[in-house]
Order: C-alpha cells, then structure tokens, then sequence
C-alpha cells in the first residue's frame, strides 16, 4: 500500500507525548520508540486484528511508524494502517504488510470540522445515499464505537459501495 500521511496533532493518545521534554539522549529516544511500538501493538491487539509476525517500528523523534506482517486480508491491513497513524504524535505510516487474500483497496477520508458519516457517505457514494453511513462505520469498527464519534484529523476507510 505505501506511505500514508496523518494528522500528527490527532489520534489516540497512546504515546504520551503531552511530557514536556528536553532533547533526550540516544538511550532515552530508542527506550521511547520501543515504548511507543509495544503500546501500537497493544492498541492492534486489543482492536482484535490479527497479523502473522507483526512488527512496528517507531520513531518518535521523526514521528512515523513502519508496520510489517501478513494479515489475513485487504480490511484488517488497512484497520492496522489506521491504528497505527490515528496515533497522536505519528504524521507518517510505511506500510510493508502483505496479505493472505488479496482484495481491491479502500479509500481514505480525513475528517474535518462539521463531517458526519452521513456527509462522508454522500461525498463518496453519490447523493441520497448519505444512509450507506452505516457501511463506514462498520469498516471502521472497532476503532469507531459509535457513528457519531469522529473527530477532526482522524482518517477513515471508506469501503466500496457494492
């Protein structure tokens, strides 16, 4: 799939990089990419995606995450994608995944100020067909708990139609 680019200001606030810091010195950087991969890996996991030899590797300094595996399927690749660059502190995600079972690729939304699924499924499936919303949250389950819980910055797949 590529280089995807995210909102680094947004996301799940995983990394904890709201402590003020100084420069920190080589040991200090690397100790926090690892922190910041295990709890990426923790977030993959706890959303229930599975990927065979998953890796993600962090750099909290540059901000970006490259995230290798094999997962079973186009969906789950993107959702791990997602939950890697809907990261607060992450404005880059390498993806070097491959899959079992190969699919067409969704597309991408960024969500600005005032979107609602609704819009986003009328931008994407055509008008009057704002009650397709549903066929996006679904594809961004279980990241999205709720239709109505989506924030500026955040990025979504957006399925196909059909």
């Amino acid at each position: 799939m590529g280089l995807f680019s995210f909102i680094k200001e947004a996301g799940e606030k995983l990394l904890g990089i709201n402590k003020a810091q100084a420069q920190p010195s080589p040991a200090a950087a690397q100790t926090a990419d690892l922190e910041a991969a295990a709890a990426i890996v923790s977030y993959i996991n706890k959303m229930e995606l599975q990927v065979s030899n998953l890796s993600v590797v962090v750099n909290t300094a540059q901000g970006t995450v490259k995230v290798s595996g094999e997962a079973a399927d186009q969906i789950t690749r993107e959702k791990v994608v997602l939950c890697c660059g809907n990261t607060q502190g992450i404005g880059n995600v390498e993806d070097a995944m491959t899959v079992k079972q190969a699919a067409p690729e969704a597309q991408w939304h960024t969500v600005v100020r005032g979107d609602t699924l609704w819009a986003i499924a009328e931008k994407f499936y055509g008008k009057g067909k704002g009650k397709e919303y549903n066929r996006i949250f679904e594809a961004n389950r279980p990241m999205l708990s709720h239709p109505d819980k989506i924030y500026p910055g955040q990025m979504l797949r957006i399925p196909p139609l059909g």
